[in-house]
């Protein structure tokens, strides 16, 4: 894990009301788009080390994308 990943694990765990304000944030703070930023997390989510860092954090986010995953899956079928 490099910098920019520590930062963006730091960053998710902040709380956010309103997905806009959030998607304008992720390009000021780390200069790529929320497409970029959210392909990036979720291949971080995956890494052993980023489970070691933030057990908690990596779970829930873990739990959710799984969430959202099984939603997809069942509104296709």
């Amino acid at each position: 894990m490099n910098d920019t990943d520590r930062a963006i694990l730091a960053f998710e765990q902040e709380h956010w009301h309103y997905q806009g304000n959030k998607e304008r944030v992720i390009q000021e703070r780390f200069g790529f788009s929320p497409t970029r930023y959210y392909q990036r997390l979720n291949r971080l989510l995956d890494e052993p080390e980023a489970l070691q860092q933030q057990p908690a954090l990596v779970k829930r986010l873990q739990r959710r994308r799984d969430q959202r995953a099984q939603r997809r899956a069942a509104s296709e079928s």
